[in-house]
């Protein structure tokens, strides 16, 4: 589905199709099902030898709060990326958490993090994860969004394996494609990949300036921006508990 407004200064941007990168399938015309495309897990593995627009102190941060979901489901297997907003709570996108049976949650050093309940934003694509075990390190969110052409750098495990980092920079801004009544959302030139779902964008100072949920055909990413993010946590109404593909 194509953006219903054009970016600044990017209209050809307007005519690509929008793909959510959990699951790797073509958005439908809303208020169709979200795909449920099989993606392969795999364990993560070495570490990344580059920190893209980070420092070395930066990127040590960024890598102990990106966190790798797999999302076991009645009958579907995913996988995509979250990161940590406080010792037990996850920032995520709703279309990796939809339709579980069981949600699986690994570190940076490969422990497994056991998680006790999930809930879903009903306007962004945004899911909030509660686990029992404290998870390593949490990142500061940014007080404002970014501008265009501000630096930005994305950690997550696309296609469910080693931990990546991509950097680019924040090219405009656009109605989200998926949510037109959520308003604007980010555009980037930071590759990412199905699996990268859910991936804190990152400023150069290691700050989160958003959450990755999809990409458009020729790979510019879509964020939505701490802006948003920060309202919604701040509303108790905005997010729902998340129901069990078990229990329908």
């Amino acid at each position: 589905m194509s953006p219903r407004q054009p970016v600044t200064g990017l209209p050809a941007i307007a005519a690509l199709s929008v793909l959510l990168i959990a699951g790797c399938g073509a958005l439908p015309a809303i208020p169709g099902p979200l795909p449920t495309d099989l993606v392969p897990s795999h364990a993560p593995i070495s570490e990344p030898t580059q920190t893209g627009n980070l420092s070395v102190d930066g990127f040590d941060a960024a890598q102990q709060m990106a966190v790798r979901i797999r999302n076991v489901g009645c009958s579907s297997l995913s996988t995509g990326s979250g990161f940590a907003l406080d010792e037990s709570t996850l920032i995520t996108n709703r279309h990796v958490v939809a339709d579980s049976a069981d949600l699986q949650v690994s570190t940076y050093d490969g422990r497994d993090i056991a998680v006790t309940a999930s809930s879903i934003a009903g306007l962004a694509d945004l899911a909030v994860v509660r686990t029992a075990e404290p998870l390593p390190a949490a990142p500061v969110l940014a007080e404002d969004d970014p501008t265009t052409g501000d630096e930005v750098t994305v950690v997550g495990y696309p296609l469910g394996g080693q931990l990546t980092v991509t950097s680019g920079h924040v090219i405009g801004t656009t109605t989200d494609p998926l949510n037109e009544n959520l308003g604007e959302v980010l555009i980037t030139d930071a590759a990412v990949e199905p699996g990268s779902s859910g991936s804190a964008a990152l400023d150069s100072e290691g700050r989160v300036i958003g959450v990755v949920y999809a990409k458009n055909s020729t790979g510019m990413s879509f964020v939505v921006p701490v802006s948003t993010l920060r309202a919604m946590l701040a509303d108790d109404t905005s997010f729902v508990d998340s129901e069990s593909c078990t229990s329908s």
